[in-house]
């Protein structure tokens, strides 16, 4: 009989965190703290809080995760994606405990024209991808670590003001304050849903095979076309102008192409995440049963 589990989840207050913590699944505990209750950049705190906590498991989802500001915080990007990782990675490799991680597409450079595997060379074009490149490479110093690679995040916990936002609520926003909107249309990426990959993350855990995995819905887009269909199920109809990444001018280089292949997922059995645009339907459902907010127009 598989001895139940002990897992710390940091960062449970964001919607990756939050949509953990509700589809814990696994036999056994989930001790969930939020940023105010562990800060992972207070090293000291975080040996001394998992020492006490004795976990089999760690689930990391803190990050740094502004890009564009990050092109002049070098520090404080890789202090959080990368130097608190790899002291998480040495608290648990002292415990004994299994420490699961969270990276990003932007790893990847964007040159290619075909979803990027688990095992393509990385080559990130920003100072925000080069500390998640570094913190991957410093989770999985630890024994039988984790690092899922995910991209285009949105879920419930921003919109019920847990703190920062996504790119949908954003789009909502700009069209209801009337505003003209500019999206890149030459950048293609797959957003995803927090609550469908978060239950991906138990039952691969729960599956034991350790090392790097791609976790994201299925199909692909472009931002463009992404808000496109938030406004079309919405049923709003602001002012969308397509921009090239060059027009628009972003502080911080994305890659153009950064949509992740599933192979590691599909060794298991696991690659079955529905399409990205169901996935913003049933979002749209869930923040209108969060707050109340006008429900999609359709399908």
């Amino acid at each position: 009989m598989t001895p139940p589990v002990r897992c710390v989840l940091l960062g449970a207050a964001g919607q990756l965190g939050f949509d953990l913590a509700r589809s814990f699944d696994l036999p056994g505990t989930l001790l969930p703290l939020t940023r105010a209750e562990l800060d992972v950049l207070d090293f000291g705190a975080v040996a001394r809080v998992l020492g006490e906590l004795r976990p089999t498991h760690v689930v990391n989802t803190t990050a740094y995760n502004m890009v564009d500001r990050a092109e002049d915080d070098r520090d404080g990007a890789f202090a959080l994606n990368a130097r608190a990782v790899g002291a998480l990675a040495e608290v648990c490799r002292e415990l004994g405990a299994t420490l699961a991680h969270f990276s990003t597409d932007y790893v990847f450079a964007g040159d290619c024209a075909t979803p990027y595997r688990e095992r393509d060379a990385a080559a990130p074009i920003s100072v925000y991808g080069a500390s998640k490149l570094e913190g991957e490479r410093l989770a999985l110093a630890a024994p039988g670590a984790f690092v899922f690679r995910v991209c285009g995040l949105f879920g419930v916990a921003r919109r019920a003001g847990k703190g920062g936002t996504n790119f949908v609520e954003t789009m909502l926003r700009l069209a209801r304050e009337g505003r003209a909107i500019r999206v890149v249309s030459d950048q293609v990426l797959t957003p995803s849903y927090t609550r469908d990959l978060a239950p991906k993350v138990w039952r691969v855990l729960a599956r034991g095979a350790p090392g790097v995995y791609h976790l994201t819905n299925a199909g692909a887009t472009s931002w463009y076309d992404f808000a496109r269909e938030i406004f079309r199920l919405s049923g709003l109809a602001p002012v969308l102008t397509p921009v090239t990444a060059v027009e628009y001018g972003a502080r911080a280089r994305r890659p153009r192409y950064s949509v992740l292949a599933h192979e590691r997922l599909a060794a298991l059995g696991e690659d079955d995440l529905r399409p990205w645009p169901e996935a913003l339907a049933a979002y749209l459902r869930e923040r209108e049963e969060v707050s109340g907010a006008p429900a999609p127009a359709g399908p």
